[in-house]
């Protein structure tokens, strides 16, 4: 028997759940307009909630400073009113066209039928890099980003790499962790100098010049094996591994759209339309002369988007939405 593919019928859909996507949502739901929002990652919140959730963000209009994490959870509950429905853990596929309405196909064979298209997808879908020391561990225990730091309370937490994200979690996890150690396999970091001397401030153990070697355990990560150039194996228990090495970005299936692009960016005019019919771009996936690519930015760019896919769908539709404060 043939698998039972699941349609939805929208009215925008949304893909890329980061901060312009999220909020992408809540514009359309103030427009009277449904949306579904599809990300490759589990979580909401994209580059944010993946490589940054401790990080304090200062160019968010009305926030003299906030956190990423806090960020995130204030654009879901903008939103929630209206109900978007959130496909997570989940690529677009495929885009094609019934009676004129953007067809998606998902990686899991679901189809979503939509009035327009709003492409939102940041630096494209991204993937973390593996750690090659994990490759044939098939237990629990090893993360490659922290949305919710007290899942690690109390837990002993080995961070894998050099950069912001690495130090930024174990700043975050220092308070609440048994211990953190940092392992990095080069002697100069690519993190903030800031960051990584309020690290050490917090006595996080750093380890330069070494690299983990085995993972040991079976059902769930009870240790580490760590080499340090020169010096002979140690063992460091741990509960939790954070593979904090980075991320691989593409566009993925969305390059071969036939959108116009510009190597990891989509070309798109003054109402934020792709070269393509119904759809979209707003947020860093987007290019066109001038471009500044800030969170800031896309929320103006998601806003201009979403008016515009409004009066796409049903041309009768006034562009200008009305001010928000009149709505009551």
């Amino acid at each position: 028997m043939m698998a039972v593919t699941e349609r939805i019928d929208v009215d925008i859909a949304i893909v890329g759940a980061g901060p312009a996507g999220l909020f992408a949502a809540y514009y359309a739901g103030f427009r009277g307009l449904s949306t579904v929002l599809i990300d490759a990652l589990p979580e909401p919140g994209g580059q944010v909630t993946a490589m940054y959730p401790e990080k304090m963000i200062y160019d968010v209009a009305g926030f003299p400073a906030i956190r990423g994490r806090d960020l995130v959870e204030g654009l879901v509950a903008q939103a929630a009113p209206f109900e978007p429905r959130y496909l997570l853990g989940v690529q677009a596929d495929k885009l094609s066209y019934a009676e004129e309405r953007p067809v998606l196909t998902l990686a899991d064979s679901t189809a979503v039928h939509a009035g327009a298209v709003l492409l939102t997808g940041g630096i494209g879908s991204f993937s973390p890099r593996p750690l090659p020391a994990a490759g044939s561990f098939t237990g629990a225990g090893i993360v490659y980003f922290v949305p919710h730091l007290d899942d690690h309370a109390g837990q002993r937490v080995v961070i894998v790499g050099g950069g912001d994200s690495a130090f930024d979690w174990a700043m975050a996890l220092a308070p609440i962790a048994a211990g953190v150690t940092i392992i990095h396999r080069r002697d100069a970091f690519r993190a903030h100098a800031g960051t990584v001397a309020r690290v050490k401030e917090l006595g996080v153990r750093i380890l330069v010049n070494a690299q983990v070697t085995e993972i040991l355990g079976e059902e769930r990560v009870t240790g580490v094996r760590v080499v340090a150039r020169g010096e002979e194996p140690v063992v460091l228990p741990a509960e939790t591994v954070v593979a904090a090495l980075g991320f691989i970005a593409d566009l993925g299936p969305l390059a071969e759209w036939g959108l116009r692009l510009d190597k990891r960016h989509v070309w798109v005019d003054s109402t934020m339309a792709t070269n393509l019919p119904r759809v979209f771009a707003a947020g860093d996936i987007t290019e066109y002369p001038g471009k500044v690519r800030l969170i800031a930015t896309g929320f103006g760019e998601a806003a201009t988007a979403v008016n515009n896919a409004a009066v796409a769908i049903d041309p009768a539709a006034h562009l200008f939405p009305g001010h928000s404060s009149d709505a009551g």
